[in-house]
């Protein structure tokens, strides 16, 4: 029987769960080897979370799907994800580190106008930060001066400061996942070559006359990756976006079609996943400077 999923929705709340202080109404960071023992099960949350777990945990729970989570593994969360263990009757004691912070924190700061830059808070647990052991140190240092600044009486000056040595910690995530990025080189190479396939695919076997244009979510669930994960590997190892890349496809594959003289301009824009052929048109024009009949008569 599916386990029930229990929502958290203030930071008062998971500390509470802990058996933790709260410092502060809108942050906390926890040593989770302060935490008194507790049992597994599944949760979501109406704030940000970073965990740095310092030992493996067994088969997490993400969404619907399980994952061996790591040692030495940083994961990040938006509110409303679902992550937690299934609960096998035994009480554990938490390793490691955890900073939650409610989005009120971060309302009009530089943090919260650079969030969106943040796209591994949508990252599957299987695309997660394996630190090495500098990089831990460094975040490890960054949770405690954020813990530092939480013990501080709270004056005017606490809520920029908190968010600053956020924004630090976060920034810090995005050149350690540049760093994964690259030593993944070879895995990132062969997604290419399975996007590349599926696109082929897509173009060649009638899906797109069928089913529309392709998505940048689409081929990410495809390739059972995260649209912001997927997003981010490609724009690092071809310097184009996700949606420029399927774009560049659909353009060679309109080309070929152009010149065969059996299909109208209509034809080729319906086989290719447009609605309406004055849409294909506007978008030739805009790529290459020429309308799909000039480009056919040029050639």
């Amino acid at each position: 029987m599916e386990q029930k999923i229990h929502h958290l929705e203030s930071v008062a709340e998971y500390n509470a769960m802990l058996g933790v202080e709260t410092l502060h109404p809108l942050v906390s960071v926890v040593d989770l080897s302060e935490a008194h023992p507790m049992r597994h099960f599944r949760q979501t949350y109406g704030f940000y979370a970073v965990f740095l777990k310092e030992i493996k945990c067994g088969d997490m729970i993400y969404g619907r799907h399980y994952y061996d989570y790591q040692e030495g593994t940083l994961v990040c969360l938006a509110p409303g994800q679902v992550i937690g263990f299934e609960d096998d009757g035994r009480e554990f004691q938490p390793k490691g580190w955890a900073l939650v912070f409610h989005p009120d924190l971060i309302r009009g700061t530089s943090l919260g106008r650079n969030m969106k830059e943040y796209g591994f808070f949508s990252y599957e647990v299987n695309e997660a930060l394996h630190l090495s052991e500098r990089e831990r140190g460094m975040v490890v240092d960054c949770f405690g001066k954020i813990r530092h600044e939480l013990e501080h009486a709270i004056d005017r000056h606490s809520r920029r400061l908190i968010a600053i040595n956020i924004e630090m910690l976060l920034d810090y995530c995005l050149r350690f996942y540049e760093r994964q990025f690259i030593t993944r080189s070879n895995v990132n190479r062969d997604v290419l070559t399975r996007f590349e396939e599926l696109l082929d695919g897509y173009f060649s076997d009638g899906r797109a006359r069928r089913e529309g244009l392709p998505s940048v979510k689409y081929c990410a669930g495809e390739l059972c990756l995260s649209p912001n994960y997927f997003g981010d590997l490609v724009k690092k190892e071809t310097g184009r976006t996700a949606q420029e890349y399927i774009q560049l496809k659909l353009l060679e594959v309109a080309k070929e079609r152009i010149l065969d003289p059996s299909l109208t301009i209509g034809e080729v824009a319906y086989g290719l996943g447009f609605q309406y052929p004055q849409h294909f048109t506007r978008m030739f024009k805009k790529l290459t400077g020429q309308t799909p009949n000039e480009y056919r008569n040029v050639n």
